[in-house]
């Protein structure tokens, strides 16, 4: 077994070498829509798609956004890239417009090796990019223009290991309306019945007190001044570079005027009870109307911002071998006890990628990825029990697949170590054999 293992050797130098004069760099060689991209064409224009592990990349690209698995908002976890295989890593989630998204990842080594993240805005027609980055020394901070679901992938450059700790939290792409910064002051909200559920409210109602200022919550332009019967003295305006208009009514006095242009912070008028909250105690109603009516305000405005959950999960079982100690589910997703994939038997072996919570995403000898509670899995390094080869298990695989390379060959009677099981393969090892899968 020695000369293959001198030949991958040599075969890693001379493959590293090449991925070196592939790092990401100041000079663009070819347009490209994103880092990740970039890179994948350098990888082709030196022929290493056609080899084994460029092929493998650019695949494990692809297959990781169609296997997208389910998370929340906010999201956290700790993650391991191993140079010895091809990773790649991507999760679904929903946003709404008005949030603004932040993504932090913070990588070890710190330097050297890039981990790729794109982001998209997920349709069933079509992917549209929205950011992307080959480091992240800030965080990626954007808003959420459209309501629906979101993809994120990760995938480190070839030959690299590298941990990660991926967090990613949603909060207000806008300011607060008043001074005042809290929830409490948020009474009705959106969707609520108004005039005997004759019609619902189009907005979210801040009470405050009695002329109180009323505040810009972006750079932008104040399109209108006026009165109307249900708003009474209002101010719409709109936010610089967006496709909606900002409606703030029940004023007692407006002090903007239209065509004015206003920074964060600037007065816009005093809070009131006019128009239909006469008899109301003195609050802004304040609404967001894009060209195809109104939408839910209370994301673009809403002052908490929820933090992910800390990562219980024993970092030092990622990347490891692990076997299940009980029968287990597999999750779709780590939150709310998402759909079950599979149940797995006692014994099962798998192998942790990422922790979140108290869950590992575990990735099963077959490629099938999940969340399982990390209270259910131990390292597979105590062997269950011995065995003695028979006539049919005397072929050690490199995976649980007759059509597997073949490690090595056992003698017959031959005892060795039992650690685990996946499907019709029984996971085995000693001294004098190497670690691998014979049938049961």
């Amino acid at each position: 077994m020695k000369t293959p293992r001198l030949l991958l050797w040599f075969f890693s130098i001379a493959f590293a070498t090449f991925i070196i004069s592939c790092k990401t760099g100041s000079v663009n060689l070819f347009k490209a829509a994103s880092p990740h991209e970039q890179y994948q064409r350098k990888l082709m224009n030196v022929g290493l798609d056609k080899t084994a592990m460029g092929s493998a990349w650019l695949n494990a690209a692809a297959v990781s956004t169609q296997k997208a698995l389910n998370i929340n908002i906010p999201y956290k976890e700790n993650g391991y890239f191993a140079a010895d295989k091809v990773p790649a890593a991507a999760y679904k989630f929903n946003a709404t417009k008005g949030q603004k998204l932040t993504i932090k990842l913070a990588k070890t080594p710190s330097v050297g090796a890039l981990i790729y993240i794109d982001v998209w805005y997920n349709t069933d027609q079509a992917q549209k990019l929205i950011t992307s980055a080959d480091t992240l020394n800030n965080p990626i901070v954007f808003d959420i223009d459209e309501t629906g679901t979101y993809l994120i992938r990760l995938q480190p450059e070839l030959l690299q290991n590298v941990a990660y700790e991926l967090e990613i939290t949603a909060g207000p792409s806008l300011a607060f309306p008043i001074k005042s910064k809290n929830t409490n002051s948020i009474k009705s909200y959106w969707g609520d019945g108004r005039d005997n559920d004759a019609r619902k409210h189009e907005g979210v109602d801040i009470f405050g007190n009695f002329r109180m200022p009323v505040l810009a919550i972006s750079e932008g332009t104040v399109t209108r001044v006026n009165e109307n019967n249900l708003g009474g003295k209002v101010v719409w305006m709109r936010p610089k570079g967006k496709d909606y208009t900002l409606y703030y009514a029940h004023l007692d006095e407006q002090i903007a005027v239209e065509g004015q242009e206003v920074k964060i912070g600037d007065t816009l008028g005093l809070m009131g009870n006019t128009g239909n909250a006469r008899t109301t105690p003195t609050h802004l109603h304040f609404g967001v109307y894009t060209f195809n009516g109104a939408v839910n305000p209370l994301p673009f405005i809403d002052p908490v911002t929820k933090t992910p959950a800390n990562v219980t999960a024993p970092g030092n079982r990622l990347n490891k071998t692990l076997r299940t100690t009980s029968a287990v589910k597999m999750f779709a997703s780590p939150q709310n006890k998402g759909t079950v994939l599979a149940t797995l038997n006692s014994g099962t072996i798998l192998q942790a990628n990422a922790a979140t919570g108290s869950y590992y995403k575990a990735e099963l000898p077959d490629g099938s990825i999940g969340f399982i509670q990390s209270n259910g899995l131990i390292k597979a390094t105590e062997p269950l029990k011995k065995l003695k080869i028979n006539v049919l298990q005397q072929k050690v695989y490199d995976k649980p697949d007759s059509l597997a390379a073949v490690k090595t060959t056992l003698k017959e009677g031959q005892t060795v170590s039992l650690l685990g099981t996946f499907g019709n393969y029984q996971l085995i090892g000693s001294a004098d054999a190497e670690t691998g899968w014979i049938i049961k």
